[in-house]
């Protein structure tokens, strides 16, 4: 019989094992989209699809979650938390287990963009509202403090797992292996207490549903696909808006449409049916420790986007070999969650926060150093492990912060809001970085070949009239190859390489130093969270 009350006070592993449980979880569902990242070039070929395609799929893993999030917490607080974790597993399993056998790109798409995303919008926010119902006090924070760890390392160690298995195995045995795991996970959740009753009366918001999903959907969307439709000038977009490209404009309907929502939620409330009751948004903690988590995410989409490329296409490491590099960092994320949990019993999380925002930017700075057309290991790992210890710091108090700003019973509707503020940040960070990084590309690539006295004036006047649709990340092979094909002189080629080589570090150069001042951010976004300390006594402790 499933247990419906708080868990009592027990000792060791038997009061730390549903945290097991419910980090085993939160690790799939972050590991995922990682592994298919680097995965995407083997995939293709195993498939005999294209990357536009798999490009496609991974924007809309990201869709369905940022799309769904709210609605599976307002399943999760009509079924039940652990209900709804046990079925938003069992659909995520199916999912994984048909990605892992995918013969075609629509099976892969169905199973993994589709089917896995619904999962997960079950389990995400269940995560979060077992955890709150599960520990308290001083556990609370360290509950929520191993979950931040997990996360980041799971995003951190994605690389190096997905790059092992593809170059050594093969892909889909990440998916097989996530099969496994949702189901011994599924066995042994009748050990998670699974806190007082959830029931909602009243009907489903359906329009709720849609007015969400498709406010968070269109921006999600728009920013995923930014980098190829461009942001003002149109490049390939499906179509314009008044000659300009349709990403800020369809960013600005979307936030109309979330202005609706907020308005229907609001009629909502009063009929006791609603997705989310919009009075939540004015908790000053709330809302700035979301604010604070879209910042972070943000920024990990960011530094996730750029040094994969600098490692892979500048370096030419390959998937296990990159993922190796970034290792310092997943490994500092995961030990500076533990120690961030603790020192939750002494300081206040906006402080911790903070501290953790300027050891974020301090690494980010010490990268934007080392980057080269030669890596220097040893401060390359350095930079790496305090972006890590900052981040750790950081995702170990938000957890706490969000939950502790409302009463346990509403920890559905905050979990479900925490997993929208990560895919927005993300999706966000992944976007206007890659924007970033491309421009900067073309306006360097542009600039030093014109100021180059050795290369021609008719090659000058072909790269000016080529970069003005942008110019692509690629690495030295590849340019070289292309040089040849566009029937460029041999005396002009090695000079135009060279200024290709210098624009691509200019570029990582200039976008990582943007990743750090949006980090700056994170100062404003959490002048509101929690002065005080969250991590009280525990029940039971001495």
């Amino acid at each position: 019989m499933t247990s419906t009350g708080p868990a009592p006070r027990t000792s060791g592993l038997a009061h730390w094992f549903p945290m097991l449980v419910l980090a085993a979880a939160q690790f799939v569902m972050v590991l995922d989209s990682t592994v298919m990242n680097v995965s995407i070039s083997t995939v293709v070929q195993d498939l005999d699809t294209t990357i536009p395609n798999m490009q496609m799929a991974i924007a809309c893993f990201t869709l369905v979650m940022a799309a769904f999030m709210l609605a599976g917490a307002g399943l999760g607080n009509r079924l039940g938390r652990l209900r709804t974790f046990r079925i938003g597993l069992v659909i995520y399993a199916v999912g994984s287990g048909m990605t892992a056998l995918a013969a075609n790109f629509a099976m892969l798409f169905v199973g993994w963009s589709v089917i896995e995303g619904i999962g997960a919008v079950l389990v995400i926010p269940a995560i979060a509202a077992l955890t709150a119902t599960n520990y308290s006090g001083r556990d609370r924070a360290l509950a929520f403090g191993l979950l931040g760890g997990i996360a980041g390392a799971a995003a951190a160690a994605g690389p190096v797992i997905g790059g092992y298995m593809t170059t050594y195995l093969s892909w889909r045995y990440v998916f097989a292996c996530e099969v496994v795991i949702c189901v011994a996970v599924i066995l042994v959740s009748r050990r998670i207490a699974a806190g007082p009753p959830t029931a909602v009366e009243g009907r489903f918001d359906l329009v709720g549903v849609a007015l969400s999903a498709l406010g968070f959907g269109t921006i999600v969307i728009s920013l995923v696909k930014a980098g190829t439709w461009g942001w003002v000038q149109p490049r390939s977009a499906p179509f314009e808006v008044l000659g300009f490209s349709p990403t800020i404009p369809l960013v600005v309907a979307g936030l109309f449409v979330l202005w609706g929502f907020l308005a229907w939620e609001s009629r909502a409330v009063g009929r006791g049916d609603a997705l989310l009751d919009p009075a939540m948004l004015r908790i000053g903690s709330l809302a700035d420790g979301l604010a604070t988590l879209t910042v972070q995410q943000f920024v990990i989409g960011g530094v996730f986007f750029v040094l994969p490329l600098y490692l892979q296409i500048v370096l030419g490491l390959d998937a296990l070999g990159a993922g190796l590099r970034i290792l310092p960092l997943s490994i500092a994320l995961f030990v500076a969650s533990f120690a961030g949990a603790a020192l939750a019993n002494r300081f206040a999380p906006r402080l911790l926060v903070r501290a953790g925002v300027s050891v974020v930017i301090l690494g980010i700075v010490g990268c934007v150093g080392t980057i080269d057309l030669q890596l220097d290991r040893v401060p390359f790992a350095a930079s790496m492990a305090v972006i890590g210890l900052g981040l750790g710091l950081c995702l170990s108090q938000i957890g706490n912060v969000l939950q502790s700003s409302v009463d346990v019973s509403r920890s559905n509707e905050v979990g479900g809001l925490q997993g929208t503020a990560q895919n927005i940040g993300a999706s966000l960070g992944t976007a206007m970085i890659g924007a970033i990084l491309l421009s900067g590309l073309a306006l360097s690539f542009t600039n030093a070949v014109q100021a180059d006295p050795s290369i021609s004036a008719g090659v000058k006047a072909q790269v000016a009239s080529t970069t003005s649709n942008g110019v692509a990340f690629i690495s030295t092979e590849e340019a070289e190859r292309a040089l040849e094909a566009a029937g460029v002189a041999e005396a002009d080629r090695d000079p135009l390489i060279a200024a290709y080589e210098n624009s691509q570090i200019q570029a990582l150069k200039t976008s990582l130093a943007f990743v750090a001042l949006v980090g700056l951010l994170g100062f404003v976004a959490s002048r509101r969270i929690q002065r005080t300390v969250l991590a009280g006594p525990s029940p039971g402790a001495d």
